[in-house]
């Protein structure tokens, strides 16, 4: 079955690289128009250009609410509207344990992993969303259903965005669907302090037998924003090549 967005407008955070930039690839492939935003403009003109299809850029701090306002009426003023967004932008300044954790970075974490994701919500409900309905998609991660020493406060907000994604279902509906992915360890420049050094141990390990790339997690970002699935609303989709399930067992 082919997933189309013909006629929709979709804006992903976080989307000059890595997952974001995959899931917008994946969007304009499919018919969407696109808005694509991130920090530096330079990335975004970069990526726009190797779009198909109606794209447009807009530089933008996913924490800063002022200029989560401005991406999103500039999406609406130059595509035409906004049906689709994607919660994608995170941060992770800080890896170690809670016992070392300074205010700093923790604040910094849940600016950019927890709060933008209510503030771009909001931006795109009003000026949007609550008359036309939509569909919003938040990254999460399985981090935030399991257990990891190094990354642990990045995971405790992700087990937010997946309490926040079930609120935001239930209060949004019915006119806006909202659910979230949760990736295991993809091979993106964010994570490559957790895959590098060890690809080939880690990949061992999982059921399926290697890493995740961005394009995996693309097609289910694909398969959520499209109608075939309109009935689903409030659900966390775990991408992983099967880490929660368990290591990998190899049979003679």
């Amino acid at each position: 079955m082919e997933l189309r967005l013909d006629g929709k407008v979709a804006l992903v955070t976080g989307s000059s690289r890595g997952i974001g930039l995959a899931i917008a690839t994946a969007f304009a492939r499919a018919g969407a128009a696109v808005m694509l935003s991130s920090r530096k403009a330079e990335a975004l003109a970069q990526a726009a250009a190797e779009l198909p299809g109606r794209t447009a850029w807009f530089a933008a701090n996913a924490g800063d609410p002022e200029a989560t306002e401005a991406c999103v009426a500039a999406t609406v003023q130059r595509l035409g509207g906004l049906d689709i967004l994607v919660n994608n932008a995170a941060t992770n300044p800080y890896m170690g344990p809670l016992m070392g954790l300074d205010i700093p970075r923790a604040d910094k974490t849940v600016q950019v992993n927890q709060r933008a994701l209510v503030t771009w919500t909001q931006a795109a409900w009003r000026a949007a969303m609550a008359e036309r309905g939509g569909v919003v998609i938040n990254l999460a991660s399985i981090g935030g259903m399991s257990i990891e020493p190094a990354i642990g406060w990045y995971n405790v907000t992700k087990a937010a965005v997946i309490q926040l994604t079930r609120q935001l279902a239930a209060e949004l509906a019915p006119g806006v669907r909202v659910n979230a992915l949760a990736p295991g360890l993809v091979k993106t420049d964010m994570a490559r302090a957790l895959w590098e050094p060890n690809e080939e141990a880690i990949a061992s390990h999982l059921p399926l037998g290697r890493l995740g790339e961005p394009q995996d997690v693309a097609g289910a970002a694909l398969f959520l924003a499209s109608d075939a699935a309109s009935w689903i609303t409030g659900h966390t989709l775990v991408v992983d090549g099967g880490a929660l399930v368990g290591v990998r067992r190899v049979t003679g």
